[in-house]
Parts: C-alpha cells; structure tokens; sequence
C-alpha cells in the first residue's frame, strides 16, 4: 500500500514538474520584462504585464472558453523573449516566437488564435478602413508589413480556417485593452488557470485517478 503511495506521489511530481516548467518560463518572462510599456505609442503606453491581464479580463467578461482566455494573456508574450531586461520589446515576428515556447504544453484552443493574429488584424483593418488611419504609427507600419488590409476574396479564405473567429476576438481586445492603471486580477490568477489548460498536466491527473 506504501508502494503504491509512493508512486501515485512520484507520479503527482513528474506531472507538476511539466506544467511548471512552461508556465513558470510565462511567469519569469511577465516578471523580468513585463513592465516594459508598449512604445510609438501602440496601447495607450500601458506595459506589456497590464495589456495581457486586461486581455484576459475582457476575454473573461465575454465568457470566452479558457482556452482563449489563455490566448488573450500569452499573445504578445513573444515581445519580451531572445532579449534582455533593458532591451526594447521585440514585436516583429513576435507570435511565431511565442508559439514555440507555448506549443510545448499547450493545444490549438491557445495556439490557432495567436498564431492567426496578424491575419486577423489584416482582417479587421479590411472590414474598417476608418480604423487605418487611427492606428499608432508602429501599427501601422507593422499592417503594411503583413500584407496590408486584405480584399474580399482574402477575407473569406480567411474567416474559413479554424480558430478564425477565436482569432478576430482575441485582435479586437487586443485594441480594447489599453487603459493605464485598470484594475485586473493579478498574474497568479491567471497563471492558475494555465495549469489545468496543459493536456499533460490533465492527463497525468486522469491516469494517477485511474491508478
């Protein structure tokens, strides 16, 4: 009975150790460069930490799945990697660069919608061309990097991929969340809930349940 115990503890152990080794690298990342504000002006100025948890906040007020919850906290994390404290935020490429920290643990309900944000900033910027010329100007230099608004036939390839909706959500947060000093839960709230997001952290529960 001891044995047994002791595996099922083991078990618990190899488990926590996956979940914490992703989600701790999103807690070192939020906390070493997380206070960088966003600059030319792109989110009212607000830091990178208070972007993501306003995100996540709206995402929750619109009952959004966890998954995409996840997504709305974790989409601009790329800005804060391959550099150092005091180095500027990295915004070109930046989802590519997130996703491959973020596919070690997580599913496509986190990963699609982040992976489609620039698409779906051509997107919207095709539905609203009024929105174009209020954009900050590292924004704007950023959609024509990406291919500009799309046209009509660009915009229905689009809309027929997976995860395109989640996709147009998560962007037009990203555009509400930009209000210095709103009050959000804290990180750790959200980083609670990424836990039960990571499919071996679900599975290894399942099976030392079955055990």
């Amino acid at each position: 009975m001891l044995q047994a115990q002791d595996s099922r503890r083991v078990s618990l152990h190899g488990v926590s150790g996956v979940v914490m080794d992703v989600v701790g690298k999103i807690e070192a990342l939020f906390q070493r460069r997380g206070s960088r504000p966003y600059e030319d002006g792109a989110h009212g100025g607000i830091t990178v930490l208070a972007h993501a948890l306003q995100c996540a906040q709206l995402a929750e007020w619109a009952h959004a799945d966890p998954a995409l919850v996840a997504a709305a906290l974790l989409h601009d994390l790329g800005q804060l990697m391959d550099a150092g404290e005091a180095e500027p935020l990295q915004p070109d490429a930046h989802e590519q660069r997130g996703l491959a920290l973020l596919s070690t643990g997580f599913g496509s309900g986190v990963l699609e919608p982040i992976r489609l944000q620039p698409a779906a900033r051509r997107y919207l910027a095709s539905m609203d061309a009024r929105q174009t010329p209020h954009l900050s100007p590292g924004a704007a230099h950023r959609l024509q990097q990406l291919g500009g608004r799309m046209n009509a036939e660009e915009g229905l390839m689009f809309l027929a991929r997976p995860q395109a909706s989640a996709a147009v959500q998560l962007c037009r947060w990203d555009q509400l969340a930009c209000h210095p000093g709103k009050r959000t839960p804290p990180l750790g709230y959200y980083l609670g809930q990424l836990e039960a997001l990571l499919p071996s952290f679900r599975t290894g529960l399942a099976r030392l349940a079955i055990a």
